[in-house]
């Protein structure tokens, strides 16, 4: 999958990297550096016309941040979305208040969405289907 990368957009991502939120903070300590299952995260990667709080490219998957500035904007959300997910992409959305507040949720569901995933995607073994 080719994901499409907007170079007008970097700049923009690059302050956004700068001016985090404190729950984009906080999660991102806990996906930085391969700690969520060995994946590769992102944080404020510009994605076609979008720029996304975090991507993992081998899942797929975007991770968005909801804050109070969101509340305003649900329509403006589904539609973004609708168009990640038209491009093959996965998106889990979490409220800035779960983050800050119940990070160990927050993170056990995108375990599960991993391993979901993974469980969907692993190819099975001559010696579990019994040929040898």
């Amino acid at each position: 999958m080719k994901v499409f990368y907007n170079p007008k957009l970097k700049e923009l991502a690059r302050k956004l990297r700068k001016n985090s939120t404190l729950a984009e903070v906080l999660l991102w300590q806990k996906l930085r550096n391969r700690q969520m299952h060995g994946y590769d995260f992102h944080r404020q990667k510009p994605i076609d016309n979008y720029i996304v709080d975090f991507f993992c490219h081998k899942l797929k998957l975007v991770i968005e941040i909801d804050g109070e500035s969101h509340n305003s904007k649900t329509e403006e959300d589904r539609d973004r979305q609708k168009r990640l997910e038209t491009i093959g992409l996965h998106v889990l959305r979490f409220l800035d208040s779960d983050v800050k507040n119940n990070m160990k949720g927050v993170l056990e569901a995108i375990e599960e969405w991993i391993k979901a995933r993974e469980k969907r995607h692993t190819p099975v073994s001559p010696l579990d289907r019994g040929d040898l």
